[in-house]
């Protein structure tokens, strides 16, 4: 969670679930946990998501993923964004798909790239406007 205002509680981690079940369940797609093939060691979760913060271009249907940092620069974020585009472009029918990141989470900036994204914009996120070193937030798009 270097990248967020804090680390989630319990509590906090058992709403994300819900949020997840809830926006399967009204759009059949979410952010979905992820597992190392070889050792079903789970690691993080990438997926679709459906963004709805104040922004000029929300709503907008997203790519997103959260890896533990012992499996991060190993490739996981970058193949599994690119598969999500590719099923989200084949079965959600929508235009573009987005991203969205602080400006110096350059990591995920570069699976942004590597996944075939461009930017679009930079922006204040109105949900990290208390965090002014997470505030300044990049859009890439990737269209369908």
């Amino acid at each position: 969670m270097r990248y967020f205002p804090s680390t989630l509680t319990v509590e906090d981690t058992a709403g994300f679930i819900s949020r997840m079940n809830r926006l399967y369940q009204s759009r059949q797609h979410c952010y979905f946990a992820v597992e190392k093939l070889d050792s079903r060691t789970f690691i993080g979760f990438i997926g679709i998501g459906y963004q709805t913060f104040d922004a000029a271009f929300t709503p907008v249907t997203d790519v997103g993923w959260r890896l533990h940092p012992d499996h991060w620069g190993k490739g996981y974020a970058s193949e599994g964004a690119r598969r999500c585009l590719d099923w989200a472009c084949t079965n959600l029918k929508v235009p573009q798909i987005a991203a969205i990141a602080p400006l110096i989470n350059q990591p995920s900036i570069r699976v942004m790239e590597k996944s075939g994204m461009q930017k679009k914009t930079e922006f204040l996120h109105p949900e990290l406007s208390g965090f002014p070193s997470l505030e300044r937030c990049v859009l890439y798009t990737y269209k369908c």
